[in-house]
């Protein structure tokens, strides 16, 4: 699986490619494949990690994607996203997630979906569930309950020894 990456501040996605002693080395996906650091002082987000606002629960990224997927058969947006008014990216939006909170996801949210989707599908990484889904253990919060096992474990291993003595 790849770690696809989004740079505060820098344009485009890009994908995990090593690490280094203080940094991330990535490579931009699109024709250029561009190598470089990404440091701690740069806002990097995995995809894997992002979630679109729904009225109900938060539905992860690679669902949103996957059915946008589905409504353009794994072609680039049909919908002109950059010039299209605000009204125009809701109406097709909701076409992608009918659900989707009107009060939270603003049209720059929208025009950066379609972004990413059409720069992922043109690169020809399209299989978004295999591609951002996260796998057993990379979950934030199985790992933080993995974590609160072994204290508990080590809390009642610690008791039990001091009840012994």
């Amino acid at each position: 699986m790849e770690t696809i990456l989004s740079i505060a501040g820098k344009p485009g996605l890009y994908k995990l490619v090593s690490r280094g002693k203080m940094s991330l080395i990535v490579e931009a996906i699109d024709e250029t494949h561009r190598r470089m650091p990404a440091f701690a002082k740069d806002r990097v987000t995995s995809l894997a990690d992002i979630a679109m606002y729904t009225e109900s629960d938060d539905i992860p990224l690679w669902k949103v994607l996957k059915n946008l997927a589905e409504l353009e058969e794994s072609k680039p947006v049909s919908l002109n996203y950059r010039k299209a008014s605000g009204k125009e990216l809701r109406e097709y939006f909701a076409k992608v997630l009918p659900s989707f909170d009107q009060d939270r996801v603003h049209d720059n949210d929208i025009k950066k979906l379609f972004q990413w989707y059409d720069l992922l599908v043109k690169n020809g990484l399209s299989d978004f569930e295999t591609l951002l889904a996260p796998t057993q253990g990379e979950n934030i919060d199985d790992r933080m309950d993995e974590s609160a096992e072994t204290a508990d474990n080590v809390e009642t291993e610690a008791g039990a020894k001091n009840k012994a003595e």
